[in-house]
């Protein structure tokens, strides 16, 4: 790791972090998805983000940033359970953000979680996103490497699904691999990529 080492985010932390990624994928396909206007995207994606990691992700202990607050990891571990009641009602929140677009999240959300491996048991990349002035520099790398080196200690492998074709070579030089390319209706594409254990 660099000198602005990896750490696991704090409950005070979230709602900054949350800010943090609305300016990391205010240009992304899916979020463009959910969110079309550029005006309020920002918003959005910070309260979107908000719900996201306070009231489904922090619990798992997963949720990842480091010493300068520029970036954020998030993911959750070999059996979490992201599709319970008490998930589906933490996250009804949602619905107030993505307003006339709930229908079309709820789809993309079923279809991504239809096409989602439930076997073996793995790491599952929810969120990967650093501020845009500072990608490319490293940080998002270092916030991969906790969890990329325990799936590696201990045998398990991880998943992701990448929204830019861009980001696809960055997660093949941390050993993901494109399983399966897939569109959401009427939307972007998607690339769903599987990570072996790197054993030596």
């Amino acid at each position: 790791m660099n000198k602005n080492s990896t750490t696991k985010a704090n409950k005070e932390d979230l709602k900054f972090l949350s800010e943090v990624l609305s300016k990391a994928f205010f240009d992304d396909p899916v979020a463009q998805y959910f969110f079309p206007s550029d005006i309020n995207r920002n918003v959005a994606l910070a309260k979107f983000f908000g719900i996201q990691m306070a009231k489904l992700y922090y619990r798992f202990g997963h949720v990842y940033t480091n010493q300068d607050k520029n970036g954020v990891a998030i993911w959750s571990p070999p059996g979490a359970k992201t599709d319970d009641l008490k998930s589906i009602l933490a996250l009804l929140p949602l619905a107030a953000i993505l307003k006339g677009r709930t229908i079309r999240a709820l789809k993309a959300i079923t279809y991504l979680d239809k096409k989602h491996p439930k076997t073996p048991p793995h790491y599952y990349l929810a969120t990967l996103g650093v501020l845009p002035e500072l990608q490319g520099k490293g940080y998002g790398s270092d916030l991969l490497e906790p969890v990329l080196e325990e799936c590696d200690r201990n045998i398990v492998p991880a998943y992701l699904e990448s929204s830019k074709d861009k980001n696809v070579p960055f997660y093949e030089r941390h050993g993901f691999k494109v399983i399966e390319e897939v569109n959401l209706l009427d939307g972007p594409k998607l690339w769903l990529m599987w990570r072996d254990p790197q054993v030596n």
